[in-house]
């Protein structure tokens, strides 16, 4: 019987320069035992759903064996954390390969919480279970609202604690990502102020994400537009289902434009522009409504990089990367209105339809009222359940909203089909979350399993007493997230 349990790497990334990463194997844990396994994943991949529902893939994602192909490493990047150029890598992350799947995609295939590398910078290398449940929890929900993010194929428990503000349980997450190549790639690499390094891993890039540029009449700066738009994309999702990302670094932003790193992240219930959830975050430059703004200024510090490549004249080179910057704001205003019209079910486009989207949120804010279950509310038309939409305020918006859609262009059927499409009937909600993460630290799984199958369908018509739609009660709000480091 073959054991390579389907693995098919072919390793690019390990072909670099030897300056890019650190080769570093995982360090074997005391008694891996898997937690979770996501088979729908692994089928994607092309590994053997079966045999690695076990000890096996226990061995396999809890570092303590590697499946054939592997080439184990830790990458290097530097980064803008909350505005200040740090020197980072890989400290508690292990890439085992690039597994080519049956339709031909590249996927990385990291093991998060997998012991010291070069990169640690005093840590210890490991995970706490709850973080890593967390992220499994929260980017398989991402994935299954239809946005941009890395995934998770597994959690296995190490058996040894780890130690932040007391001992907690060890755990290793298996990630699964287009690539982890990120802003802060570029930075380290411009940093190193080798130019042939730098073009090396900007022609891998464009090779592995955007390979139709290489025919560009400027690759680097069609390379920066390209990745622009996917993250201009990537937040208007965010912002859509009420997502705070909440450590929204530069070592944080993917050159594919997937969503990645869930420590501190949270989904609003309240909806207020300046809502924060992370801990380290304590000026809010994170906060839900400055998400686009600082995605712009994060790809600014791309641009950066990138001048040398975009001309040999550097003040031209600037000038022609700050243009494409320019046209951020507009961009994205554009596609985050057109996101907005879908919530609300308005075809076409009439003169008064921002001031529509305008009032209703502000209604909110003022109100303080639930983000997800209020847009969710709107379909069909009636007004929401719960006294708190009977207010004169909230009637005259939702009598102005309801004769905006008499003057669709279409009928009601395509305009309830995009809200139904816009707007998820369940998120992972903090408190739920939370309940979670503590009953699988006292060795039970079945509340984390229940809400992954919830979130498996989150757009599905849930009824009116599903506790998983529920807002959280004034004493389970939970107000703070952390990064788990």
């Amino acid at each position: 019987m073959s054991t390579d349990y389907g693995f098919r790497f072919d390793n690019r990334y390990a072909r670099l320069p030897d300056a890019l990463f650190a080769r570093t194997d995982p360090q074997p844990v005391a008694a891996p035992r898997l937690l979770l396994w996501n088979r729908t994943l692994a089928g994607e991949l092309g590994l053997d759903r079966v045999a690695l529902d076990g000890d096996a893939g226990a061995a396999l994602f809890g570092g303590n064996a590697l499946p054939d192909g592997a080439e184990p490493l830790a990458q290097a990047y530097a980064g803008h954390q909350f505005g200040n150029p740090t020197m980072l890598g890989d400290g508690r992350a292990v890439l085992l390969g690039e597994q080519i799947t049956p339709d031909g995609r590249r996927r990385d295939i990291q093991l998060k919480g997998a012991g010291r590398t070069p990169f640690s910078r005093g840590g210890d290398g490991r995970a706490a279970l709850g973080p890593m449940l967390r992220e499994y929890l929260i980017s398989e929900a991402m994935h299954a609202l239809g946005i941009p993010t890395t995934r998770s194929l597994a959690v296995v428990a190490n058996g040894e604690p780890v130690f932040r503000d007391g001992p907690e349980p060890g755990a290793v997450l298996t990630r699964v990502a287009a690539s982890h190549l990120r802003v802060g790639t570029f930075q380290y690499a411009a940093a190193r102020r080798d130019p042939d390094l730098l073009r090396t891993l900007f022609e891998y890039t464009l090779e592995r994400h955007y390979a139709p540029l290489k025919d560009a009449d400027n690759p680097a700066l069609a390379l920066l537009e390209a990745v622009m738009e996917r993250h201009i994309d990537l937040v208007v999702a965010w912002m859509r289902v009420g997502f705070i990302h909440g450590v929204l670094n530069t070592d944080n932003v993917t050159l594919s434009g997937e969503t990645i790193d869930y420590g501190p992240c949270a989904f609003m219930d309240v909806y207020h522009p300046d809502t924060v959830f992370s801990s380290i975050d304590q000026r809010g430059r994170y906060a839900y409504g400055n998400q686009p703004v600082i995605t712009q200024w994060n790809l600014a510090r791309l641009a950066e990089t990138l001048v040398p490549l975009i001309d040999d004249d550097p003040k031209a080179a600037v000038a022609r990367a700050e243009a494409l910057l320019g046209e951020f704001g507009d961009r994205y205003e554009q596609r985050w209105r057109a996101m907005m019209a879908d919530k609300l079910g308005l075809l076409g486009e009439e003169e008064g339809d921002r001031a529509l989207v305008d009032d209703l949120l502000d209604w909110m804010r003022r109100e303080r009222v639930d983000y997800t279950n209020t847009f969710r509310g709107l379909i069909g038309r009636t007004l929401p359940d719960g006294e708190a939409f009977y207010q004169d305020a909230f009637l005259d918006w939702h009598r102005r909203w309801r004769d905006r859609l008499g003057r669709n262009p279409e009928s009601d059927h395509p305009a309830e089909a995009r809200m139904r499409a816009a707007n998820p009937a369940l998120i992972p909600r903090n408190h739920q979350v939370e309940a979670a993460l503590n009953a699988a630290e006292h060795d039970d799984l079945a509340p984390t399993r229940a809400l992954l199958d919830a979130l498996a369908n989150p757009y599905q018509d849930r009824p009116l007493d599903d506790p998983y739609t529920r807002p959280p009660t004034e004493e389970e709000r939970v107000l703070r997230t952390f990064c788990g480091t």
